[in-house]
């Protein structure tokens, strides 16, 4: 099944919080000079017009990086993620969204490397347009990331993130992120996982934290925005969560910091807030 594209849901909440979060994941790595390698399970087309039909059927971003793109007050992970998207917006208006590889791409350094997976013919297409001119730092396969990673771990340089990040369109994903992580965490028990899932009513999302927590990691952070309160009627995203096995040790106080501000920014109802729990080692 191959119905889901990114491109009607770019720059929303959930993006937010995954981008600022994965910046930061990249800027902790870019600390020392050994050389990184990003693996994204589900690239998606790399960027997206939001002017186009499918992004503004929602006009999601609007109540994501919208209420974010004029402020002059944003908390510095959030600052150098509105930055990162301004590289794709040069004449200062918000036409275009980075998506996940775009957005590492901004951090990667020469001796780094991208290695990006989708399945959707018209996304491989438009994530291979994209990448065209980075052929030497970045592989695009059209592949199942999910399949795809174990191939990966652990990497030659021994220093690796990865995130898995399915649409969650079929019942199963949820089972198989579940054990991707399981197994990647025992092919290279050092790499670092974050792990992207939507707060939804069905009973396969709630139970997700639950089973994530089951998985035994011995240092990891887990944040969840809520940005609304859940609908009555059990449909729709109202939030979004990370699970990140091996998070930077530094990440819970500069999240903590963070994240009463993002509420604020984002909340639709007063149902909006923010969890943060966490054991670091």
């Amino acid at each position: 099944m191959l119905s889901y594209r990114h491109a009607f849901h770019a720059g929303n909440h959930a993006d937010v919080l995954k981008h600022v979060v994965l910046l930061e994941l990249l800027a902790y790595f870019n600390r020392k000079d050994k050389p990184w390698q990003y693996i994204d399970t589900h690239a998606g087309g790399g960027c997206y017009a939001l002017a186009s039909a499918q992004a503004e059927k929602n006009a999601e971003s609007a109540d994501g990086i919208g209420r974010l793109w004029a402020r002059e007050d944003l908390p510095e992970p959030v600052a150098a993620y509105v930055a990162a998207v301004r590289q794709f917006n040069p004449q200062g208006r918000l036409l275009f969204y980075p998506g996940s590889p775009a957005l590492a791409m901004t951090a990667a350094r020469s001796q780094d490397r991208l290695r990006l997976f989708e399945l959707h013919p018209a996304d491989f297409d438009s994530l291979q347009r994209t990448f065209a001119a980075e052929r030497g730092r970045v592989q695009v396969s059209r592949a199942d990331g999910f399949a795809a990673l174990k191939s990966l771990l652990p990497p030659p340089s021994r220093r690796a993130l990865a995130l898995i990040d399915p649409p969650y369109e079929l019942k199963e994903d949820y089972r198989r992120a579940v054990e991707v992580l399981r197994d990647a965490m025992r092919r290279f028990p050092t790499g670092t996982y974050a792990l992207w899932y939507p707060m939804l009513s069905r009973a396969e999302a709630r139970a997700l934290p639950g089973r994530l927590a089951e998985l035994g990691a011995q240092s990891w952070l887990e944040v969840r925005l809520a940005v609304r309160s859940p609908p009555r009627d059990g449909f729709g995203m109202f939030g979004s969560g990370l699970y990140i096995v091996n998070p930077p040790w530094v990440l819970p106080a500069r999240l903590e910091a963070m994240m009463p501000w993002l509420v604020e920014r984002l909340a639709i109802d007063e149902g909006a807030g923010f969890d943060l729990e966490h054991h670091i080692e």
